[in-house]
């Protein structure tokens, strides 16, 4: 018997914009997720990104892989750095692999770690840094590719509230710069006052509301 895990799903989500998606465990939000980030495919429904519609009752991209590679960023609940890497080389691998030539990706690498204050971190290892530096460093390479859409997993749940508020900020702060959509999916406390909208998922159906909008100046 199939059970649908999204029954009534409807969010957009504005270049520059952070917003907040919460709900019980069970709800669907890992689900829209993995929707929303092209990793499972949806029974039904319409997708759209920028100009260019995803989904409409199938897959309109041909290439999902470099989708993901080129126009979704992703920040996990835990940094997933590659540990042989130095902090530098974990942020430039996406465009290396995208073919952009080893020393222009290290340059943009670089330029987004000296944006979020851990470019003294270049050389270092991930076993070296500590939990808000990784997290930091995760963002980076979030970032590197420049997509229009960040989805961010519980990316605050490893952390205390001021290195949590310290990374709501530096997502707010990135999503102005590079007029990114983000999308953080959260069960923690201390961040969802911060979020000017907030998307309540329940029984797989989503509910606008108004956030407080507070504490990440």
């Amino acid at each position: 018997m199939a059970v649908d895990a999204l029954k009534g799903v409807n969010m957009v989500v504005a270049p520059g914009e952070v917003v907040g998606l919460v709900g019980p465990s069970g709800s669907g939000k890992s689900t829209l997720l993995k929707c929303l980030g092209a990793i499972i495919e949806p029974t039904s429904g319409r997708m759209v990104l920028g100009q260019d519609v995803i989904y409409d009752n199938g897959w309109k991209i041909s290439d999902l892989r470099a989708l993901r590679r080129d126009k979704i960023g992703f920040v996990f609940q835990a940094p997933y750095l590659i540990p042989f890497l130095d902090v530098t080389d974990n942020v430039a691998l996406l465009p290396m692999l995208a073919g952009v030539p080893n020393a222009e990706a290290r340059k943009k690498a670089l330029a987004l770690l000296t944006a979020l204050d851990v470019q003294h971190r270049a050389k270092a290892m991930p076993s070296q840094l500590s939990g808000g530096e990784q997290q930091r460093v995760a963002i980076a390479r979030g970032l590197v590719n420049r997509p229009p859409v960040i989805l961010a997993d519980e990316p605050t749940a490893p952390l205390d509230s001021e290195r949590a508020l310290a990374v709501i900020r530096i997502l707010n702060q990135m999503a102005k710069q590079f007029d990114t959509a983000i999308i953080v999916v959260t069960h923690d406390e201390k961040i969802i006052p911060t979020f000017k909208r907030i998307y309540h998922i329940r029984d797989g159906v989503t509910h606008e509301e108004a956030g407080e909008g507070r504490g990440i100046d």
